[in-house]
Parts: structure tokens; C-alpha cells; sequence
């Protein structure tokens, strides 16, 4: 059985950002026979749990959660979705149990990078008893395959945009900051940062429209999971708005981590970008050249 399906270890909590990824887990889990229980997140709710149990808490709110957790048998977590802001410390509501973390606590929500900050939930929900998993257990066929995916392939010229944006992006990675570069004829022109990738894409069409980057070069845009990253949380992902966005910011295509990086709604990601002229592909980061061929 697969692990969606694993009920006999207790009910999954789904904590739900913002985004489609926390749609396709429940759908995911529920198809599997599980009965999920989403928790979103106060300030990211942006559609309707009627149907699931629900609960809506703020995002600091480890006392509430904790709750939630006691209450409905929960024994597996899964974190889904985009968080626009962290908490301020000032929001935080700790349990009994993690008072005596809370100085730690403060200086991760500080000044950590988003990985740290997600190790540091990871762990505190770990220490009450609980097991966090993947969205890519409960729905695995979201995962990026090794290849093009669509009519699409990289030529010669995009292959190299994507060996320098995938060394970028690792550096990137390595410091705790973002997980997507985008590079054009060669040269890194964009690195993301706290706005996303879609605001990076936004920013690579600003500049192409100033004149900053040529227009007769395309350009790639490279995600990768974070070196160090704990692959339970904040994978990379893609969809239509990806696609759309780099299609606006004149790139050539998109490049993800195969089994690293999650694609939502392909068959939309998949027709926008063969109507696009755009080419989707996984790269394997064991493989070498990232097995492009």
C-alpha cells in the first residue's frame, strides 16, 4: 500500500498554505482512503475546505496546532503550500512543552533562512509526538521525470543556459536564500529572492523590456531543490503560472530537479507551454551534464 494510504498509523493533518500544491495532496490522500484534516494557515487561506475538516489558525499559533493534533488522532503532518510571511515573534503562541524553545525560536524567525525556519517547525512538530512526511509521499505523481515534459526540448544554446543556471541556483541554495536562477545567453541575469519566482520572472520582463537583456537571447530558468534542504517541505515547484510568466519574460523554457520538484497541473503546464514554443524538462542532478543530452 502506498503511504497516502497508510491509515492504520492514525489520521494526516495537512497544514495548507497558499497555492494549488495543498489541493492536490488532500485530493491525493483522500483518493488513497486516508480522511485528512486541513489546518490553513490565518492570511494564506485562498480557497474553500468545505467538504475536508478544517481548521483555520494563525500562523505562529504551536499551541493551537497542538490542539488540533491532540483532538483528531493526528500521527502524520504534511506541510503544503506558499507562506507570504513568517511570523513575528510577538505572534508566536508556544505550547507547555516548547516555552523553554522559544529564545531559539526567535532567532531562527530572525534570521534564518527559509530552510532553517522550516527544519526548526519540522522538529518542534517531530518533538510533540508526530511524524512530518513529503507532499511528494502522499501524491507522488506531482514529481518532475528525468526529460522534456511536453513537445519541447532545450537546443544547444538553452543547455548551457541551464548548466550555468543550475550552478547558480546551488550556490544560491547553499546560502539559504532561494532556489531558482535564470540565465540568458550565458550570463546570470536574475537570482530569486523572498519575492518567488514568479516576481524573479517578473523582474527578468522588466529588464528585457528596459533593454538590460538582449532580446535576441532567450534564456532559461532553472529550479533546484536547496543542497542542504529537507526534502519534507518546500520543494520546488512549477505551474501555469510559471509557464505563463516566462513565456512574458521572452525565456526559451524551464528547467526543474527530476524527483526534487514538483509539477502541478501538467497537462495545463504541458499545453501552455507547447502552445508557448516553450520546452519543460527534469534534470538529475547524478547524472551527468544534469543528463542533457
Amino acid at each position: 500500500m502506498s503511504p497516502a494510504g497508510d491509515t492504520d498509523k492514525g489520521r494526516l493533518a495537512i497544514i495548507a498554505g497558499n497555492g494549488l500544491l495543498p489541493s492536490y495532496v488532500a485530493e491525493a490522500a483522500r483518493a488513497a482512503g486516508e480522511d485528512p484534516f486541513v489546518i490553513s494557515l490565518k492570511g494564506e487561506l485562498d480557497r474553500s475546505w468545505e467538504g475536508y475538516d478544517h481548521a483555520v489558525i494563525g500562523v505562529g499559533d504551536l499551541s493551537a496546532l497542538a490542539e488540533i493534533f491532540k483532538r483528531n488522532n493526528i500521527t502524520r503532518v504534511v506541510m503544503s503550500g506558499g507562506v507570504r510571511r513568517r511570523p513575528e515573534w510577538r505572534e508566536v503562541r508556544p505550547t507547555w512543552r516548547t516555552v523553554a524553545k522559544m529564545p531559539g525560536v526567535v532567532r531562527t524567525l530572525l534570521s534564518g533562512g527559509d530552510n532553517t525556519v522550516l527544519q526548526m517547525v519540522i522538529k518542534l512538530i517531530e518533538d510533540d509526538g508526530r511524524r512530518v512526511v513529503g507532499a511528494q509521499d502522499i501524491a507522488p505523481d506531482l514529481l518532475a521525470a528525468v526529460g522534456p515534459i511536453g513537445a519541447m526540448s532545450p537546443g544547444n544554446e538553452d543547455k548551457i543556459d541551464i548548466l550555468k543556471g543550475a550552478a547558480a541556483a546551488e550556490a544560491l541554495g547553499a546560502l539559504d536564500i532561494g532556489q531558482g536562477a535564470v540565465s540568458v545567453g550565458g550570463r546570470i541575469v536574475a537570482l530569486e529572492g523572498a519575492e518567488g519566482t514568479d516576481g524573479m520572472l517578473e523582474r527578468v520582463a522588466s529588464l528585457r523590456a528596459a533593454g538590460r537583456i538582449s532580446p535576441r537571447r532567450r534564456g532559461v530558468l532553472v529550479k533546484l531543490c536547496k543542497p542542504q534542504q529537507d526534502v519534507r517541505a518546500d520543494l520546488p515547484s512549477i505551474g501555469l503560472s510559471t509557464v505563463m510568466n516566462a513565456k512574458a519574460a521572452g525565456l526559451a523554457g524551464i528547467a526543474i530537479e527530476a524527483g526534487r520538484a514538483l509539477v502541478l497541473d501538467r497537462q495545463a503546464v504541458m499545453k501552455a507551454a507547447d502552445e508557448a514554443g516553450l520546452f519543460v524538462c527534469g534534470l538529475d542532478r547524478g547524472l551527468p551534464s544534469w543528463g542533457l543530452r
